[in-house]
């Protein structure tokens, strides 16, 4: 080779590569651009998600294949990390690759997770379609184990992730290698399969002749939803061939290099010329996952003019067995270092145990050789064996580090190399390298090879290493664990799967067996100073003393002081973090004494790790009843139809917004206020007007004079001049791309003065900043007409408390985006994912001053909403119509992940303060109680967040007085906004709590007192509602029965009773919802019914599809109201020009009000049929539809519906109807806490819920789980982080964790209320996608539970007596959950110094 930095001296100077088995060839393509950007912009193949651009999310799923050591090799991967050239000489596979409903063929993937109703809104449903076809496409006999350990780094926020697993469980096989799923049993329980059972005594299991919950007549109950027999079995011989072309022409050995304006992209094969690239471009970045570099460059916009990629260099591939070491090059990936890990822990686990490698000379090796035993030297080129001690300890535990490492499709390609370099101080794997004494190998074409030890001397600052400019790391030299070594390392993260650690402990001992003197210790932490810190002072201390009970309280003495953290340290959490990093040699200590039989060592026999009864697979069972045995086969109501769009879900082929291209179209993005509160003085475009491919901007200037977006116009389209939180748009860029478009914002220079933010509610309520005035409600006024104010000094028993309820990011799969197209006659088409196109259009049509009949807005679908699609479309909306109107052009606007969490809001923050008096058998007899809401910088829908709060701080009892007041805080964040369940979560969270308070600081039983207080059938709220067919009771006794509550809570006790430090909680949890908006003229809903000639109708309706089945519920409606097979009816999409002033699809509401619309639709035209019916008896349909056009008959109708509401007077605080009626539900959870840690396992959950009939079992079902995983991370994890100053750090799933796969519980059980019809839904259903969320919080109590246990063995709380009440907010975070875990390790935690004396990472809002 001529010159290493030459492009045209490589093998390839163009891009060529496989896509589908079409062959790309590129010249012309940004090296900066990734995968994911290319497939969907260039190639058109919109299958493919971007959920975060970060690889967090799993949206972005492909199958990468290549060729290596001659084998053909296939791996998922993250598209949006992985950057275009990356693919270079390999073939991908998208979705659309695999499956098509268009050309009538499924993957058998994607068949089976459509007929186990594995998707919601869809927009996930393409990466795990991707994750488990690129699995067995390398194991096509995967066990159960390995599917789960596939779907690593997927997330969906829809569906609760059982009918996922359930429907990827059936390829798996057994023990045995027989598959789960046959013909024979088409359940994805396998063996669990509740048919292949006897029925138990609690009539818990059976098949078709043994119902459980049979309740005799015509309809039987139901157990499990899918049955997968009729599935076609996965062939893999009928799989898409590797191209020959890459394999024939040895693309794998070939080096490439390209040059593209300002990047070149070099990939060497040879590692001579890599050394010498190294060389001359001593600043090229390395890459191999791209995990890091690319978020530098998709947000912080870095310039890149090198890259260089050195997979393909052989030599960094190298693995072998070394003196006391094993040897990987850090070419392998991490999932092919975990791989050899693996391997090597099956073959060299403890002694006698033949080693896998030869020596090249002859050594004197601390072994027993097999020729020489005698002498204990190794013989050239012969097989050894290692003395009888284990030498896999570390090797163990980096398999188990890199479990919890990333996602699989990270691992897949990342390298071990850039988790080293990049010397980040968290790093899962660094303190592993540091305990153990680990070395990499660093090489340079100056200076030859060399060894260095990751110790103290390694990381020198923050993200800095010793490593040169021209060095490369070769590999990591791991080290065996020698004679009486003693190694173990734990990692403690928000979440157990994918997600960053918060500390990482890693500890190596060896001790004299004979003398237990510490004979050389190393301790080293992640997460605990700028670096990986390894703790010199006390390993130096120790060095000499006897392993002992002594030895462990002087160790956590010196690692409380070596360790301390400042109160306002960076990430925060400065208490957790010391407890953690002293729990985490607490573990250590334990483990090894266990290992030596020290029996004298304090709580040596217990068992610490929690989690261990949780099985890999799915014991889940799904109860409904079936519909009559009379109900026509064409009738499709009751029927567990799967998804309408499910198919299409699976294959990529649903269309979401950003899927739609545009000819000629502009791109958008915002210019952002880097800080919370101040004075914004001027705007400075000149460097990003410089920009190639930028158009122009937009500001406050290009807005009508006095023109302001929200229902109370009180919203800034632009900052004019005051700045009212972090993240609000300032101006906007408008470009030819997108990526041009943000990359020349960030360019945009602001000057301001910075003021100081109001930022909590303590602090808003100190200034008294309110967006509205106070809210009340008065149960006296229901039956006076002046408030009783009750004396509560004659009260005996009074508890008075205050809890916070932390907020939750909304996290829909698909971010807020839009297109908007002008056309002829000033008229505006817009394109929006957005609940409600009414408030699109109004919003529009306000700030532009234009009239709405000229502004058409329309949704086919959207990727999850949850209510933060509700208010918030007009945020992009209206700037993007006024580019559109500036520019003449169509202009398409998306928000990155990012943006998106920083601009629209999130569930309301609430504190919750109340006063309860109770009388001597526990009945409720007077309540007090105050909401307080974080609402953000305007009101927007806080208003009605709140009236929901208010109106359920009841929850499902009854008081015979209560007094409700609620506070609406103005602060300086982004708006707050709705959120599934609105503010009822809040409002009965903090009644929950309540309940406990009373239990526990009287000494009651909790079951007991709520069962006291239970509403009863006509009983009256607080707001004046009356209570008709109370179904409380009924699914709280039938949960408590299903669950096998009372029995378990008895073994949960013993369980306790055996166990130290793990502890279990179960809890039983109740909820009532109401259903209905707020306002009385939201209450209404149209619909429009068009009937074709053909015989064929289509169905237009005010609602609007978001992943919760309105659409195939109301196709199950019409059908039956029209009497045809439900193939006859279709749905084109959500449009204001077919159905004008619909009310958001919201309040859980979409099938009860546009239900009744299309029934009364569907009327008008039977009866307009109905002569014809009568002329010709024995015709059908089509025949019936024909006559009435040739009679002239209108074969359309338009349909209205509205729902009851009678308006409480939140002013005065008078009660009244407000709802037509309440869902009701139980949940029963019970958990397992590390109470060392703060990890916790949802063992299992059982839930009864009451949804009258239902209109679709399977999509009520996945309404229920997915409600409840969303409320479970809400109460348990989900947990939104900001500054003091405003800034918000939660910003995507890097730090932002919702519930994974892994969190879901393994045995989950969803039954539905049977004989439960209700007179006031269409068709005798109910409501159902708020009312489950509450349940989530039955985890949380469970939790808290488990808590009190661990509390009241160390003398924390005192079980059985007075006073036993203790505070415990939400989120219970690990971080919550160990602070409250007081024992004689947190007792080494030094306090926190007083509040105002220092300044907090963040703060409670």
């Amino acid at each position: 080779m001529k010159e290493v930095t030459d492009i045209s001296s490589y093998d390839a100077i163009k891009l060529v590569f496989y896509v589908d088995g079409k062959r790309v060839e590129e010249t012309d393509v940004d090296p900066k651009m990734t995968l994911a950007t290319y497939l969907r912009d260039k190639l058109k193949l919109t299958g493919t998600k971007i959920g975060c651009n970060e690889g967090g999310c799993g949206a972005c799923t492909i199958m990468v294949s290549h060729v290596e050591d001659g084998e053909i090799k296939h791996f998922s991967a993250n598209s949006c990390l992985m950057p275009i050239c990356g693919v270079f000489g390999k073939a991908v596979t998208t979705v659309e690759g695999i499956g098509s409903v268009a050309k009538n063929r499924l993957h058998p993937v994607q068949e089976r997770l459509a007929k186990a109703h594995g998707s919601q809104c869809g927009f996930c449903t393409p990466g795990f379609v991707m994750a488990m076809y690129a699995l067995l496409r390398n194991n096509p006999n995967p066990t159960v184990s390995d599917i789960n350990l596939g779907l690593q780094g997927n997330l969906c926020r829809c569906t609760g992730y059982r009918p996922i697993l359930e429907a990827f469980y059936s390829f798996a096989v057994d023990e045995n290698g027989t598959l789960k799923v046959s013909e024979d049993n088409g359940c994805g329980m396998g063996e669990n399969c509740c048919k292949l059972k006897k029925k138990d005594e609690n009539g818990c299991c059976g098949g078709e002749e043994s119902t459980p919950g049979y309740t005799g007549g015509e309809r039987k109950r139901k157990i499990q939803l899918s049955d997968l027999s009729d599935c076609k079995p996965y062939d893999p011989t009928q799989e898409l061939i590797f191209p020959p072309e890459l394999k024939l022409h040895s693309y794998e050995s070939k080096s490439f290099a390209y040059d593209h304006n300002h990047t070149k992209w070099y990939q060497p094969v040879s590692y001579e010329n890599l050394l010498c690239l190294k060389r001359e471009l001593p600043h090229a970045r390395l890459i191999s996952g791209n995990s890091e570099l690319a978020i530098e460059l998709k947000f912080r916009f870095i310039d890149l003019p090198a890259v260089i990629n050195p997979r393909q260099v052989k030599e960094l591939h190298a693995r072998h067995l070394e003196d006391n070491g094993v040897y990987m090059g850090t070419g392998m990936s991490l999932t092919d270092m975990d791989n050899y890990t693996v391997q090597l822990m099956k073959e060299l686990p403890k002694g006698n145990v033949t080693g896998i490698s030869e020596c090249d000379k002859c050594q004197f090796l601390d072994i027993h050789c097999r020729e020489t035993i005698t002498n204990r030297m190794c013989v050239s080129n012969k097989i050894f064996m290692y003395r009888d001690t284990e030498h896999t300890g570390v090797l163990k535990h980096v398999h188990e580090m890199l479990h919890w490492f990333a996602g699989i499709h990270v691992r897949n390609v990342a390298s071990v190399a850039g988790n080293i370099a990049t010397a980040s101080p968290i790093s899962d794997l660094n303190p592993i390298w540091m305990a153990s004494n680990a070395q990499v190998v660093l090489d340079s074409d100056a200076r030859g090879e060399k060894k260095v030890h990751i110790d103290e001397k390694f990381f020198l600052g923050y993200r800095k290493t010793v490593i040169q400019p021209d060095e490369i790391i070769k590999a990591v030299i791991v080290p065996l664990t020698q004679e009486n070594e003693h190694f173990a390392a734990y990692k403690q993260a928000q979440r157990r799967e994918d997600d960053i650690a918060i500390v990482t402990g890693a500890f190596l001992v060896k001790l004299d067996p004979k003398t237990l003197i510490v004979e050389n210790i190393r301790i080293s932490y992640g997460g605990m100073a700028p670096t990986t810190k390894l703790a010199l002072n006390t390993m130096e201390k120790l060095k000499g003393d006897k392993w002992s009970q002594e030895f462990l309280d002087k160790t956590l003495g010196l690692l409380s002081e070596e360790l301390k953290l400042p109160a306002g340290v960076p990430g925060g959490m400065s208490q957790y973090r010391l407890s953690l990093a002293l729990s985490f040699f607490f573990k250590f200590f334990l483990e090894v004494s266990k290992k030596l039989n020290l029996t004298e060592i304090k709580f040596v026999d217990c068992n610490l790790k929690i989690g261990q009864d949780v099985p890999q697979t799915l014991y889940a069972t799904q109860l409904y009843q079936e519909v009559n045995a009379n109900q026509p086969a064409h009738d499709p109501l009751g029927r567990p139809i799967k998804h309408v769009s499910g198919d299409k879900h699976t294959t990529g082929e649903a269309v979401y917004c950003d899927d739609i291209n545009v000819a000629d179209c502009l791109h958008m993005a915002f210019v952002l206020s880097p800080i919370a509160h101040g004075t914004l003085n001027s705007i400075d475009y000149t460097a990003a007007m410089n920009v190639d491919g930028v158009i122009g901007y937009l500001d406050a200037e290009d807005v009508i004079t006095g023109a302001q977006m929200g229902h109370h116009s009180d919203t800034p389209v632009f900052v004019k001049e005051k700045i009212t939180f972090h993240g609000q748009p300032i101006a906007a860029i408008v470009a030819t791309d997108h990526e041009i478009a943000r990359r020349a914002a960030s360019l945009v220079k602001l000057d301001y003065a910075v003021e100081k933010p109001i930022v909590t509610i303590k602090q808003a309520l100190e200034a008294e900043s309110f967006v509205f005035k106070h809210f009340v409600i008065h149960s006296s006024l229901n039956d006076n007409e002046q408030v009783i104010k009750n004396d509560w000094s004659k009260y005996d028993r009074v508890v008075e408390g205050s809890i916070d309820m932390g907020g939750q990011e909304h996290f829909y799969l698909e971010t807020q985006q839009c297109i908007v197209i002008p056309h002829e006659d000033d008229e505006l088409e817009i394109i929006i994912s957005n609940q409600c196109v009414n408030d699109v259009q109004i919003e529009v049509a306000k700030c532009l001053g234009m009239a709405q009949h000229k502004i058409q807005t329309k949704v086919k679908r959207i990727g999850g909403g949850f209510g933060g699609k509700e208010s918030t479309g007009a945020i992009l909306a209206v700037p993007a119509s006024l580019a559109a109107k500036k520019f003449g052009k169509s202009i398409k606007f998306k928000f990155e992940r990012f943006d998106d969490m920083a601009i629209t809001g999130t569930r309301h923050p609430f504190t919750l303060q109340y006063k309860l008096a109770v009388d001597e058998n526990g009945k409720f007899i007077d309540l007090d109680f105050t909401a307080l809401s974080n609402s953000g910088h305007t009101i927007d829908l806080s208003m009605g967040v709140m009236q929901r709060a208010m109106v359920h701080a009841d929850n499902v009892y009854k008081f015979a007085n209560a007094d409700i007041t609620g506070k609406m805080c103005k602060t300086h964040l982004a708006s707050n906004t709705a959120f599934r369940g609105f503010g009822g979560p809040q409002g009965m969270f903090g009644t929950e709590i309540m309940v406990k308070h009373v239990a526990e600081q009287f000494g009651w039983d909790h079951d007991e007192i709520r069962q006291k207080n239970f509403y009863q059938e006509g009983d009256c709220t607080p707001f004046g509602m009356h209570l008709n067919q109370c179904n409380v009771t009924r699914t709280w006794e039938e949960c408590r029965k299903n669950s096998d509550y009372d029995k378990r809570l008895e073994e949960v006790k013993k369980f306790n009773e055996n166990n130290k430090f793990r502890k279990r909680g179960i809890y039983l949890t109740p909820t009532r919802f109401g259903i209905g908006f707020g306002l009385k003229q939201l209450n209404q809903a149209g619909a429009l019914v068009l009937v074709y000639t053909d015989g064929s109708v289509l169905v237009s309706h005010g609602g609007m599809e978001m992943g919760q089945g309105l659409h195939t519920k109301i196709l199950q409606i019409a059908a039956r109201c029209l009497e045809i097979p439900i193939e006859k009816v279709h749905i084109h999409d959500t449009s204001t020009d077919k159905v004008p002033n619909a009310s958001a699809t919201a309040a859980s509401v979409g099938s009860d009000m546009n239900g009744l619309a299309v029934q009364d639709a569907c009327r008008q035209i039977m009866e307009r049929l109905a002569p014809f019916k009568k002329l010709n008896p024995d015709g059908k349909w089509d025949d019936w539809v024909k006559a009435a056009y040739v009679e002239r008959v209108s074969l359309s109708a338009s349909g209205f519906g509205i729902i009851h509401h009678e308006p409480v007077d939140f002013f005065n605080g008078k009660g009244a109807e407000l709802f037509g009626y309440s869902v009701y539900g139980t949940a029963c959870c019970e958990v397992e806490v590390d109470c060392l840690t703060g990890d916790h396992h949802l063992l299992r959950t059982d839930i009864v819920m009451d949804v009258g009939e239902s209109l679709n079992p399977a999509i009520d079902i996945g309404q229920i789980e997915g409600a409840f995983i969303q409320g479970y991370g809400l109460f348990t994890m989900e947990e939104v982080k900001i500054r003091p100053d405003g800034i918000r750090l939660t910003r995507g799933p890097g730090n932002y964790k919702i519930p994974s796969a892994d969190d879901a519980p393994r045995h989950f059980n969803v039954s539905l209320l049977g004989n439960s019809s209700n007179k006031m839904g269409i068709f005798s259903s109910k409501a159902i996608g708020e009312p489950p969320l509450f349940l989530g919080s039955c985890a949380f109590f469970a939790i808290r539970e488990a808590v009190r246990a661990y509390r009241i063995q160390n003398g924390k709380t005192v079980s059985f007596l007075f006073q036993d009440y203790f505070a415990f907010h939400s989120p219970s975070t690990p971080e919550r959950i160990r602070m409250a875990c007081e024992d004689f390790v947190t007792s080494h935690v030094p306090p926190l110094p007083e509040e105002g004396s220092y300044t907090p990472w963040t703060t409670s809002v």
